[in-house]
């Protein structure tokens, strides 16, 4: 009995190695991953870079409600302009879904409203563009959170010692909020590597478009799709080790 489950397990196994020689070794078959492996990662590097600019604006922007009320007109209304337009942003992106954000800003805004301005924009930068909008509001939430944690004293310190509001929340209030905040970042850069999974759509070759183009020409989508879901596996496996380790580094160095 021991040496039939021995033997089913050796012909299962054997079978699966050939399984993935057919589908994926042969013919370099491979190579498609590796290319796909390759734009998903720029593409997440790229739109982590975006996200993390625009969410550091509208989380200061969101925030000016809670600065005291100028007595300038001009200036009160420009605030409540600001923070309506910051907030709107942030409703819009979280409420609507990433691929449809994705085809929208493919071929409504780069397709047709700015065509005549910047034709021939690559489509990768239309994709990372397009991430990093998205990324953008929830890193927002994240560093607005992140501000509102750190004791209100510190910006009292700062005023007092003359420094102007942009300066005290750039050098001191920010900077601890980053710190606060650092995991939920590297948190939202893995969900970001994972939803370039649809980079496809406007037929980017992506890791998952690699694995379906595989499956198109080897007639089996399974192994493919496997060894796509096992690679997003270990990327982002590796991640949260990397942030593991960095929380506990933070946590000696406080």
């Amino acid at each position: 009995m021991f040496e039939g489950i021995v033997q089913a397990f050796h012909d299962a196994v054997s079978g699966f190695s050939n399984a993935v020689f057919v589908s994926v070794i042969k013919e370099d078959r491979y190579t498609y991953l590796v290319d796909g492996l390759l734009v998903s990662l720029q593409l997440t590097l790229i739109a982590a870079a975006i996200g993390v600019v625009i969410g550091l604006l509208v989380a200061v922007a969101k925030l000016q409600n809670l600065d005291s009320p100028s007595k300038n007109a001009f200036t009160r209304g420009l605030r409540k302009w600001i923070v309506g337009i910051a907030n709107g942003y942030v409703s819009i992106i979280r409420g609507t879904p990433a691929v449809v954000q994705l085809l929208v800003i493919y071929f409504i805004i780069f397709g047709r409203v700015l065509q005549p301005i910047f034709p021939g924009v690559p489509d990768i930068m239309i994709a990372s563009i397009a991430f990093g909008i998205n990324s953008g509001a929830y890193v927002a939430e994240i560093i607005r959170a992140g501000i509102m944690a750190v004791d209100k004293g510190q910006t009292e310190a700062g005023r007092s010692l003359g420094l102007s509001s942009v300066t005290t929340m750039m050098f001191i209030v920010i900077p601890q909020a980053v710190k606060n905040v650092l995991p939920a970042l590297v948190n939202e850069l893995i969900v970001l590597f994972k939803e370039t999974s649809v980079a496809g759509y406007i037929g980017l070759m992506d890791l998952t478009k690699g694995a379906t183009t595989i499956g198109a020409v080897a007639y089996d989508y399974m192994i493919p799709l496997l060894c796509a879901a096992y690679i997003y596996f270990i990327i982002t496996t590796v991640m949260t080790a990397g942030m593991n380790k960095l929380e506990r580094r933070m946590r000696r160095g406080d």
